[in-house]
């Protein structure tokens, strides 16, 4: 023994108590026993726990294979003490053991040997030897052996159960992640899985961004998603509704102005994009930018730089642009309607939303999340919806997507009189009204959705826009677009 027991004691404690890395702390744990009593060779064995049968994992000044060694001495001494649960200290070893031939041909003088026991289990055992006399092993040796055998024991069992519980938290992280590796969004099919990956290969970096989907498909949820799950959380995320904001105004509304550049502007004021550096821009409904503004937000995006409507001096910007629209650019750009630069500069990443229609499988996920939050909001007992009315809202082609569904799980909830919805509680437009189901295209459906729509509301385009929950200049654009398809056709439609 080399120095106060209870001092190395000491120091061995507060030692292992700092290690987590069972690796790292096997080797540290040998080493201490042989530097404190003053051996030259030593193994540390564990124990397997379904079998109990001891397996080297950490080995010092051992000539030869290990395996050779470890059969010689488990035959010996490491049987005997195991079996016992109790440290031993065997001055003559030779003596003690005549058959043991892995002692007599390594010519070891004395041997220690401790169990690693941990809340009455067998964690592993502790084997150290010495082949000179000068240090042989004595009372004073044991008297440390044990102490320090206990709190191997108990510091490898504590590293092991972090290292465990390390690996089950980042499977459960790993799992959890396939589904719901952004919580905000609702889905588990294939369909928003293929959003969802490519949400996270776009996150980490500052390219553009398009997305493109069906009114209602939650454009702006996936926006902020990518926003603030990215490098620029920390900064502002700041929407724009491009169809929302009058031609006249959105120019300055962007870029901001100086006082004085028009009639009205009373102060200097700054622009959504200088209300946005650092951070994130989401030009909503991209595709009703007024033309003549798409040069200047070309520049920008270009140069990084931006003019105040008035003013002469440019201003740096560091904004992520990301875009949304329900509308399809590529022949916005054919028909002249959309420059083409601009729009490569903004589809760099597309990300297209499916209609819910084409992920029917996620509708009941939906369905719970809504109704729970529906519930909560209106203090009702709702906690649950019957099978045929599920079934009901499974089948139904939801024209209006996501944002009409999350109305009707409202309106349901309100007019709800027990703990379950039932169908009486669902209300929804008639298939007339909504469209013949799941026949024709994406566009088709959207078409005959909206004009029924209007249909039932007389005409009246701005009541008919805000059911459908878009603003009136997109359904005008909407409008003109199907009336110049209906002409160029020969079919003649009055909308």
């Amino acid at each position: 023994m080399s120095g106060d027991v209870y001092e190395a004691l000491f120091r061995v404690s507060q030692l292992f108590n700092s290690i987590l890395d069972p690796d790292a702390l096997f080797g540290q744990v040998l080493d201490e026993a042989l530097a404190t009593m003053n051996a030259e060779r030593g193994l540390l064995l564990l124990a397997d726990e379904k079998t109990g049968g001891l397996s080297v994992r950490a080995s010092r000044h051992i000539d030869g294979p290990v395996e050779k060694e470890l059969g010689g001495v488990s035959r010996t001494v490491l049987d005997e003490v195991v079996a016992k649960r109790e440290a031993k200290v065997f001055v003559d070893a030779p003596g003690a053991f005549p058959g043991a031939q892995s002692l007599i041909i390594g010519q070891v003088r004395s041997v220690a040997v401790a169990p690693l026991v941990s809340r009455g289990r067998l964690v592993g055992a502790i084997y150290v030897d010495s082949r000179t006399d000068r240090n042989v092993f004595n009372d004073s040796a044991l008297l440390f052996l044990r102490p320090f055998a206990n709190i191997a024991a108990l510091a490898i069992e504590n590293a092991r159960l972090c290292s465990n519980l390390a690996a089950e938290t980042g499977q459960l992280r790993s799992a959890l992640g396939e589904w719901r590796q952004f919580p905000e969004i609702v889905g588990r099919g294939p369909a928003m899985q293929a959003v969802f990956e490519m949400m996270a290969r776009v996150i980490p970096s500052d390219a553009a961004v398009l997305i493109t989907g069906e009114t209602g498909t939650g454009k702006e949820l996936v926006a902020r998603a990518i926003h603030y799950g990215g490098p620029r959380r920390q900064a502002a995320f700041v929407p724009v509704n491009c169809s929302g904001i009058p031609e006249n105004l959105l120019e300055s509304e962007l870029f901001g102005h100086r006082k004085g550049a028009f009639t009205g502007a009373v102060t200097d004021k700054e622009g959504l994009f200088e209300a946005a550096t650092g951070g994130t821009l989401l030009l909503d409904e991209v595709a009703d930018l007024p033309l003549p503004l798409q040069p200047k937000l070309l520049r920008a995006l270009a140069s990084g730089e931006i003019r105040r409507v008035g003013d002469v001096a440019a201003r740096h910007v560091d904004v992520r642009v990301i875009s949304a629209t329900n509308r399809n650019l590529g022949r916005l750009v054919q028909e002249g309607k959309f420059r083409e630069d601009l729009y490569y500069r903004l589809n760099v990443i597309p990300i297209e939303l499916p209609p819910l229609r084409q992920r029917r499988e996620d509708i009941p996920l939906l369905v719970s999340h809504f109704l729970t939050a529906s519930a909560a909001r209106q203090g009702k007992p709702v906690a649950g919806i019957t099978q045929p009315a599920l079934e009901r809202l499974v089948d139904y082609p939801w024209p209006g997507n996501i944002r009409q569904m999350e109305n009707t799980i409202e309106r349901a909830v309100v007019l709800c009189q027990g703990e379950r919805l039932t169908e009486k509680d669902i209300m929804l437009p008639a298939p007339t009204e909504a469209g013949t189901g799941t026949a024709g295209t994406a566009a088709e459906i959207e078409k005959r959705a909206v004009l029924e729509r209007l249909k039932a509301f007389n005409g009246n385009r701005t009541r008919t826009a805000a059911s459908l929950g878009i603003s009136r200049r997109t359904l005008l654009n909407k409008l003109a677009e199907w009336k110049n398809e209906d002409e160029s056709s020969g079919t003649v439609r009055d909308s």
